[in-house]
């Protein structure tokens, strides 16, 4: 993770504005949001450290996710609690230090709208002595209100060149062989969150045991070598294919992703095959997302796209 927020990549716009923040040691209240794996934790956590350092780190950052309790009681209680406390001005290295503590709210969409409500005063009443720093992914689920006590700033997907730059650092640093094709593709998977393409560097490394990586490596990671191989033979063999591919762990809202796009620049289809192909893909998906069984939405799938295809 960045250290520091220079060393943030790719969202200059928001790195500009904090670090004139970081050198006039103030800050607004602040609302990151934007896609996953994107930076926005990682931005406001080295934006507090380069504040703080190491030592009063602990002591003036209070970081909520999630997976924390986070109901109207709790930001009643704990975070009115940590927001009352005063802050000096000073720190053990001597540089200047704000006045003030940090919130941080990750995955603030997560959170009731009553929760959402009761910080309102909060942040305002207690504007002296602390900042709140709220994330999310989607800035519409964050009430109004809160919204317009905020600066907000969206972080945009990474784009290819500095994740692929991104991806070599990790891997000179790790001491990984991959060869650039696989990093293309690794970048190409994980459009454009950084995360993901970590994860999936990692998965890679550990499968290959210090060998090199190769494109077909990544391909079977990321699940996408089968997306073809499910569109073409009868029943019987989808049948067995679909089975194993769910008892190898692959995800299969990953392979709808894959098939879609597979879809989309095939030229085997005509234009309305592919409209009733990615309206089902579609279909799927939402199922997937409220948990339906993945064997069966697998098997839907591709019995449509057999069906799209003995028409041909």
């Amino acid at each position: 993770r960045p250290k520091n927020v220079d060393e943030v990549a790719f969202q200059d716009e928001v790195v500009a504005v904090l670090k004139k923040s970081l050198e006039g040691a103030d800050l607004p209240n602040l609302l990151f949001y934007g896609p996953p794996g994107t930076g926005k934790t990682s931005t406001i956590l080295a934006a507090a450290r380069e504040l703080y350092g190491p030592e009063l780190f602990r002591q003036r950052v209070l970081e909520l996710n999630a997976s924390d309790e986070r109901g109207i009681q709790v930001i009643r209680e704990k975070v009115k609690a940590f927001a009352q406390l005063t802050a000096s001005g000073s720190r053990s290295d001597g540089k200047v230090c704000p006045p003030f503590k940090i919130v941080i709210l990750d995955e603030a969409d997560s959170m009731t709208s009553a929760a959402q409500a009761a910080l309102r005063r909060t942040m305002e009443k207690e504007s002296k002595t602390t900042r709140f720093c709220l994330i999310c992914n989607y800035i519409s689920r964050i009430i109004e209100p809160l919204t317009s006590r905020c600066s907000k700033f969206r972080f945009k997907p990474l784009s290819d060149k500095i994740q692929q730059q991104r991806l070599l650092d990790v891997s000179e640093k790790e001491h990984v062989k991959i060869s650039s094709e696989a990093v293309s593709y690794l970048v190409k998977v994980s459009e454009g969150d950084l995360r993901k393409a970590i994860t999936f560097l990692q998965s890679a490394t550990r499968l290959m045991g210090g060998k090199e990586i190769t494109e077909k490596i990544v391909t079977e990671i990321a699940g996408v070598s089968y997306a073809l191989q499910l569109l073409l033979g009868s029943f019987e063999k989808l049948e067995t294919l679909a089975k194993n591919l769910i008892n190898e762990g692959y995800a299969v809202a990953q392979l709808v992703n894959q098939l879609h796009d597979t879809v989309v620049e095939s030229e085997d289809y005509s234009d309305k095959q592919k409209s009733v192909i990615v309206e089902k893909l579609a279909e799927v998906d939402k199922c997937l997302a409220d948990g339906a069984d993945e064997y069966l939405q697998l098997m839907s799938l591709c019995a449509l796209v057999m069906q799209q295809l003995t028409q041909n």
